[in-house]
């Protein structure tokens, strides 16, 4: 490439002649004053923290803080509750198996916790936990309770089964505020005045004194015998059955389903009886039980305790 400069102080024209390389080397030399310009720029800006500068960094710090302390604040808050949690549900362990074994006779194995603790005390200094701390208290809690859960299915499976089998047993009074008569075993008969047996109690009370159920049960008879006048026998299964004898009336039919303290009727002296009373008996595959060892298992037991 050729370049002509023509001036008035030039006595002739010049002729310039421009080669490629002096083209690639003035490119260069642009190219490396505009860098040189951009770092002395940068090294100027955070020499001297300009306010622009400064703001963008802030800003961008500012973000990273406030996303880190969003995540450890909603971490900290799902730990605790879900340590809550676990305190509850270890709590309701303590206390199952404090009443577990005295009402399901389930015994559970001896740890080193039930060792005896020495005395301690002083005033409560609460110390927050930290986040690792946290978590060990959770990861400890929750490993706790697994180790305990099988024990726990235990004790609820036997409390339900007792539970089951408590609605079964004939343990009610089937009547209330009566007086205890006559007792189960030997004992002189009203009529003769001889030596026979009794296979039941009579609860001396006023003539239409409601009877209950004193379990749950169905109905095998509720009908009239010439001993035991309006009688109702109900079943309990497994071979063990009631009886309610000399009833004024009877409100239940035969294969009807009761439960524990329905009224089934009132009490009477039908059939051979010498007054208003209600005798009540116990059996187990047709073979006389006392009452009374049912009887004082059950809810009314204090109330059978004062007569």
């Amino acid at each position: 490439m050729q370049v002509i400069i023509v001036s008035r102080h030039l006595k002739a024209a010049r002729t310039l002649h421009i080669m490629p390389r002096h083209i690639a080397l003035g490119a260069f030399a642009f190219c490396g004053l505009v860098f040189l310009c951009s770092v002395a720029f940068s090294a100027v800006s955070l020499h001297l923290r300009l306010p622009i500068v400064e703001d963008v960094l802030l800003s961008v710090q500012q973000k990273e803080l406030r996303k880190t302390r969003d995540f450890i604040t909603n971490n900290l808050n799902l730990m605790a509750t879900r340590l809550g949690e676990l305190q509850g549900r270890l709590l309701q362990l303590d206390i199952l198996e404090e009443r577990g074994p005295h009402q399901t006779g389930v015994k559970r194995p001896q740890s080193a916790q039930d060792e005896t603790v020495p005395g301690q005390g002083g005033p409560f200094l609460p110390e927050p936990l930290s986040a690792s701390e946290l978590q060990q208290e959770i990861e400890r809690l929750a490993e706790q309770i697994e180790h305990r859960s099988e024990e726990l299915a235990l004790l609820e499976i036997a409390l339900l089964e007792q539970r089951v089998e408590n609605r079964l047993v004939p343990s009610t009074l089937p009547v209330k505020n009566a007086r205890l008569g006559s007792g189960f075993g030997h004992r002189s008969d009203p009529f003769l005045g001889v030596r026979s047996r009794h296979d039941g109690l009579d609860f001396a009370a006023p003539t239409g004194t409601p009877v209950v159920a004193a379990a749950d049960g169905v109905v095998l008879t509720a009908s009239y015998h010439p001993e035991f006048g309006n009688m109702i026998d109900v079943d309990h299964g497994d071979g063990l059955t009631s009886r309610y004898a000399h009833l004024e009336r009877m409100d239940v039919v035969n294969s009807q389903i009761v439960r524990r303290g329905e009224k089934i009727g009132a009490v009477g002296s039908t059939g051979r009886s010498t007054g208003p009373h209600l005798h009540f008996e116990v059996r187990m595959f047709n073979v006389p039980q006392s009452p009374l060892t049912l009887l004082k298992r059950g809810d009314d037991a204090a109330q059978l305790a004062k007569r």
